[in-house]
């Protein structure tokens, strides 16, 4: 759970990134290039990385993902530069993408039973508040430079690394009984083409396409529910923000009750539910025209939206049971959908206004409901 903590300081480049952009002068585009380097690392480095467990195990895994993370919060208090934070951004994204590609399968050695899908949730629960408290760290450290430090807004990255080598340091200290590592005599290009053949089987595929909906809708509604607000309402932007931080309040509620319902109904029960709310969601989003219908499909969209990834990826694990570490790679692969569905996003948005955004997420949420049947 610790390792969690830190896999949530990803969420930081999205503050951090508008923090840059003010100090360094830069336009929109250049500054919004940062949070895209996080995708884009992901679509690289999961799969070699589930190839790299079967060589070393996964805790060592997890460790070099900390160890990379660490490296990234170090560099900013050096200064902040534009190539000191392009190379720390980029550090951040390929150490996260290490982390949740090895750290989800060996949850798997810890947790036996039937309670994956459970603390994969309380996992991300954890995560969430690592995601939550740092815009609150950083506005806090612009507010008021600490003597000590004077790192102004990028205290967060000194609090951060502090962290980050705590969790390096208790990982490493305790013993962790995993699968022993493949000792295979295949070349690399042909481990990795065994991995991707893995998406042949329909329940990988399938449980891939459903991680790529739920990170399009995650990363969708944060960037749409503002705007909705805006063309609606008329809020001003500082209004509107609020939107965004009523939707992590719910998706923080889900995770912790998810980690609690997983346990006493059936998977797919739960599962229906969450699609529901979400349909629900959509519904308001499109239909709308008062703040508290929007805010009920915000927090609706929030709270079902956050336990799919768990039920997918612990659905897709159990079924490949002999090849958890290349379908874990596969799987994070698939936070890529967080990239794909923007694009769309803001196409339709262009033709027909905000509920053509909303139109976009509700594809992800059909593509949900003919998942239901898969759910073991």
């Amino acid at each position: 759970m610790f390792c969690f903590f830190a896999m949530g300081f990803v969420d930081l480049v999205g503050i951090a990134s508008n923090y840059v952009k003010a100090d360094l002068g830069l336009t929109d585009s250049v500054a919004n290039f940062f949070p895209s380097l996080v995708f884009f690392w992901f679509l690289i480095f999961s799969v070699p990385t589930g190839v790299l467990m079967n060589k070393i195990g996964r805790k060592k895994t997890v460790l070099l993902s900390l160890i990379v993370t660490v490296v990234s919060l170090l560099l900013p208090l050096f200064g902040e530069t534009f190539p000191v934070m392009l190379t720390a951004f980029s550090l951040l994204g390929i150490g996260n993408a290490l982390m949740q590609t090895s750290l989800n399968p060996l949850v798997t050695c810890v947790m036996k039973g039937g309670n994956l899908a459970s603390t994969l949730t309380f996992g991300q629960f954890i995560k969430a508040i690592a995601s939550f408290i740092a815009p609150y760290l950083s506005m806090w450290g612009a507010a008021a430079v600490i003597p000590t430090f004077g790192y102004d807004w990028r205290i967060l990255f000194a609090i951060f690394l502090v962290i980050g080598i705590l969790a390096t340091a208790v990982l490493a200290s305790i013993e962790i009984e995993e699968p022993k590592a493949e000792t295979s005599n295949a070349g690399i290009g042909t481990q990795f083409a065994n991995a991707f053949k893995l998406l042949g089987s329909p329940i990988v595929f399938l449980s891939f396409l459903g991680i790529m909906c739920h990170v399009g809708i995650d990363v969708g509604t944060n960037t749409t529910a503002p705007k909705i607000l805006m063309e609606r309402l008329g809020f001003s932007l500082n209004d509107a923000a609020f939107a965004t931080s009523l939707y992590f309040i719910f998706r923080t509620i889900g995770c912790f009750s998810g980690s609690f319902f997983l346990r006493v109904l059936k998977t797919r029960t739960f599962f229906i539910i969450s699609v529901i709310c979400m349909a629900l969601s959509m519904v308001c989003m499109f239909m709308g025209t008062d703040t508290m219908i929007l805010y009920a499909g915000i927090a609706l969209v929030g709270y079902g939206n956050s336990n799919i990834f768990s039920m997918c990826f612990a659905n897709a694990l159990n079924a490949v049971s002999e090849k958890q570490n290349e379908v874990s790679g596969l799987m994070i692969m698939g936070l890529f959908g967080g990239t794909l569905f923007p694009l769309a996003m803001g196409v339709a948005s262009d033709a027909m206004g905000q509920a053509g955004a909303v139109l976009c997420m509700a594809v992800g949420v059909i593509y949900l409901f003919t998942y239901i049947s898969k759910v073991k």
